[in-house]
């Protein structure tokens, strides 16, 4: 049987509305992409790329570590992927290059080639990180606008991890 043009056209609608539903959640809640404009996570994630967050990831397991993340400024109104350094309630320092967590030398093998530079208002000294927030560092410290410079990003901001990049097709990778 035939179907009318009316019906065809009721039929495409319906599936273009249930097609636009099932993105928004899945950006809403399940994943969403990024573009990287600037270099303050080289050599990680360089200039141009763009990667892909679990925006879920978070409900389920708090954020870690070496995590990078994907958060909203505490500052302004822009969106920022940096490795997470530091967790409610430790203290960090960074002398000569190196990062140390809690008085200990972080041995972290994703990290241990970065020299990471001890300036800015939280940069310079032991920062204790306030209960609730997380201190943040690119992987480029030398030229990254991070938590030595304005401060700690509260959990509410955390939008999600930053797995994986997909373009350009040449720096494809995981990043765990």
């Amino acid at each position: 049987m035939k179907k009318t043009f009316l019906a065809q056209v009721k039929e495409t609608l319906v599936t273009i509305a249930i097609a636009l539903v099932l993105a928004l959640i899945i950006r809403a809640f399940i994943l969403q992409t990024f573009y990287i404009p600037t270099g303050s996570m080289i050599p990680t994630i360089m200039p141009g790329d763009r990667v892909i967050a679990l925006k879920f990831w978070y409900y389920f397991t708090p954020p870690q570590r070496g995590d990078i993340v994907v958060f909203k400024s505490p500052e302004e109104p822009k969106i920022l992927v940096k490795r997470l350094i530091g967790l409610p309630g430790d203290t960090i320092l960074i002398k000569d290059g190196k990062i140390y967590i809690n008085g200990k030398l972080w041995d972290n093998k994703k990290v241990s080639h970065i020299r990471y530079y001890a300036i800015g208002p939280y940069g310079v000294g032991e920062q204790k990180v306030p209960p609730g927030k997380y201190y943040m560092l690119g992987d480029n410290s030398e030229n990254s606008d991070d938590s030595r410079f304005w401060g700690f990003a509260p959990r509410k901001n955390i939008l999600g991890k930053v797995v994986f990049t997909y373009w350009p097709i040449t720096h494809i990778k995981v990043l765990y």
